[in-house]
């Protein structure tokens, strides 16, 4: 199982047991110990990670970090953990007094869930106020998989992770700006605009009306952006299926045509393929969605499938395949689809009895 789809499986974890998890303690254990080894360090090594790492503060002594990722026998990242409810927000000064006196350049501050990430940009050896990176386990965006991996033992240069940090701090900053502003413009960023378009002096009346019409352009243009990018993949997807399998592709009009792709049908996906891989490479296993079902296949080919999922009824159902026959199976949720990895295994054999030494 690759990184992306480790930290997926753990973002799915923790939305489903976090309810049941009442303690800090075993937020730690279900939610971020998992992660660490996500991040490729073995925690049962107090070498490799220490767990209540002592960090003395002047004559204040004991003073103890939940955790300490070492490296080279010396703190790199120093990691505060708090209950899965607790709100982060009051909690950095904790961390910010430990940082201050160990050689960690890094510290992570976590509920396993919402994590921080800080370093020292601003002043050495002083950990930032502002985190350079935050991101959801359970809601974990492309590009920000793309920078944990920076973190990953295997990847991990200080350098590099820094060059990093110094720009994520400040395009993050750049970002909340312009956020803010396009929710609520303020004068400065409304006059800008109004002086580009508005041929007489910017008055204070002025103003008012150009921060509402400011905020209506916006929404508009996210909007059509949007659905530019939508009907153009839509277009390359649909030409790509004729391409390949002509005969069975059914153009669709009307309503036909509005079929939308679920978050519950790509979890579905991403279970499936997540069991999958261990075996098969994981760009040989697809999805297709279409009006009655959403269909997940070996190597884009229709006579290939592996199964299908049916969630938007009252009732789910798993449809497995066996020579040619279809078996429909009831589920509670996607989640019952781990307990038929084996039929899964089955089915992809069949059409190729190379898998099974393909990751041997």
């Amino acid at each position: 199982m690759d990184f992306k789809d480790q930290l997926k499986q753990l973002g799915d974890r923790v939305a489903r047991l976090k309810d049941q998890i009442q303690t800090e303690e075993a937020t730690k254990n279900a939610f971020i110990m998992p992660f660490i080894q996500c991040l490729g360090y073995d925690v049962f090594n107090p070498m490799e990670v220490t767990p209540e790492f002592i960090a003395d503060i002047g004559i204040k002594k004991g003073e103890k970090v939940d955790y300490a990722i070492i490296q080279d026998g010396k703190p790199t990242i120093l990691v505060e953990c708090k209950h899965w409810s607790t709100d982060l927000n009051p909690h950095n000064s904790q961390l910010f007094r430990y940082f201050h006196c160990t050689s960690a350049r890094f510290s992570i501050l976590t509920n396993g869930i919402h994590y921080k990430f800080y370093t020292d940009l601003v002043e050495p050896n002083k950990m930032d106020e502002k985190p350079f990176f935050e991101f959801y386990i359970d809601d974990l965006k492309e590009n920000q998989t793309e920078k944990l991996k920076e973190f990953h033992k295997s990847y991990f240069d200080l350098d590099k992770i820094l060059t990093t940090a110094s720009e994520l701090k400040y395009t993050n900053e750049i970002k909340n700006i312009i956020a803010g502003d396009l929710n609520e413009p303020s004068d400065e960023f409304t006059r800008y605009f109004a002086k580009l378009v508005y041929p007489s002096s910017v008055t204070a009346r002025v103003l008012e009306q150009f921060k509402g019409l400011l905020k209506k352009s916006y929404h508009q243009f996210i909007n059509d952006t949007i659905n530019e990018r939508l009907k153009s993949a839509l277009n390359t997807q649909q030409q790509q299926e004729v391409k390949e399998e002509p005969a069975e592709t059914e153009i669709l009009t009307g309503e036909d045509a509005k079929i939308v792709t679920t978050e519950e049908e790509l979890e579905a996906f991403h279970i499936v393929r997540s069991m999958l891989r261990q075996k098969i490479n994981a760009g040989r296993i697809v999805f297709r969605d279409t009006q009655s079902y959403f269909g997940i296949l070996l190597d884009d080919n229709n006579r290939r499938p592996l199964c299908r999922v049916h969630l938007n009824g009252k009732r789910k159902y798993l449809s497995l395949f066996d020579k040619d026959n279809e078996e429909r199976i009831e589920i509670g949720s996607v989640d019952d689809i781990y307990d038929y990895a084996e039929q899964l295994m089955k089915a992809a054999v069949k059409y190729d009895p190379v898998i099974a030494e393909e990751k041997k």
